[in-house]
């Protein structure tokens, strides 16, 4: 028995939204429609898709992962039946595009997969490159179009940017954890902890500015370039940290769960998008995939609820 695309898109709405009421309305089916399908794909896939609690519904390991998969195949349904009126076929030439690592681990793959196939004569040449590499490359030709934190950005006068997400930062806790007890974390409640500090994609330095408006400064006992090293160090209760939703996810490496509470005080959300020159005009190519990226990403969608 194979599940249904109305069980799927079920589930992926209790996933964003945590509740099955606010699934059912989202819907517009009842409550008990809901909890029907998520228990028909449980059992189809013999596994526990949801931790229920009494203030919602929490992803499992094995529902996280279906997640991703479900919501990859509701995307390329999605976007076939959006482009099944262009001729996308007709488009053709080289995009070079270049994107920093954040992006290139936690966000470009799935929409770069779904391009191809949706304009097999676009090839598209990839380059991960740092911020700086970015912006000269984007100014002298290099590159055509780059993926990169646009709220990074420092040439605006030559270069356009498009942002396409806007990923809030939070605090990232062990699953036992003291700050759990908090609805809310403060500046004053995160430096009282060891901190781990995340210096990819100039991280440290965007950290160092929002701690410096403040009368506290991080604790800091680890600096890394590795988001799966800060997930893990935190999941093991060894340091806290905060980053953004884009790069969370609830499960470390070695299967312990990390936890996340909102800050009480001001955190700049962390802007993801595309670059390009302001003095060249677009190719075809790249005007379709430019297209393409606004059409497929949500800027408001929740990257949270679902944990």
């Amino acid at each position: 028995m194979q599940p249904t695309m109305k069980q799927i898109r079920y589930f992926i709405a209790t996933a964003d939204s945590g509740q099955v009421s606010q699934a059912a309305n989202a819907m517009h089916v009842s409550q008990s429609a809901i909890t029907t399908a998520i228990k028909s794909l449980e059992e189809m896939l013999n596994v526990n898709l949801f931790i229920r609690q009494p203030h919602g519904m929490l992803l499992t390991y094995e529902g996280n992962q279906f997640y991703q998969h479900a919501t990859h195949i509701v995307k390329e349904i999605e976007e076939a039946m959006l482009l099944s009126h262009r001729s996308s076929n007709q488009v053709q030439g080289v995009i070079k595009l270049a994107m920093s690592y954040t992006v290139a681990g936690y966000f470009v793959p799935p929409y770069l997969t779904r391009f191809s196939r949706s304009y097999p004569k676009v090839e598209v040449k990839l380059v991960e490159a740092t911020r700086s590499e970015i912006e000269e490359g984007v100014v002298s030709g290099d590159f055509d179009l780059a993926f990169m934190l646009t709220s990074n950005l420092m040439n605006q006068e030559d270069i356009s940017f498009q942002t396409l997400l806007s990923s809030p930062r939070r605090l990232w806790v062990s699953s036992s954890h003291p700050l759990l007890e908090n609805k809310l974390a403060t500046f004053h409640d995160v430096a009282q902890y060891p901190y781990i500090m995340l210096t990819v994609d100039e991280a440290s330095n965007t950290a160092q500015r929002y701690w410096n408006q403040t009368p506290y400064q991080p604790n800091t006992i680890f600096r890394t370039s590795s988001v799966e090293s800060v997930r893990s160090l935190v999941a093991n209760d060894y340091g806290i940290t905060i980053l953004s939703d884009m790069v969370y996810r609830p499960w470390s490496l070695e299967g312990r769960r990390v936890e996340v509470r909102p800050l009480a005080d001001h955190v700049p959300d962390m802007e993801v998008g595309l670059v390009w020159s302001r003095k060249r005009e677009r190719s075809t190519a790249v005007a379709a995939f430019c297209e393409f990226m606004e059409m497929s990403v949500s800027p408001n969608q929740d990257l949270m609820n679902r944990y």
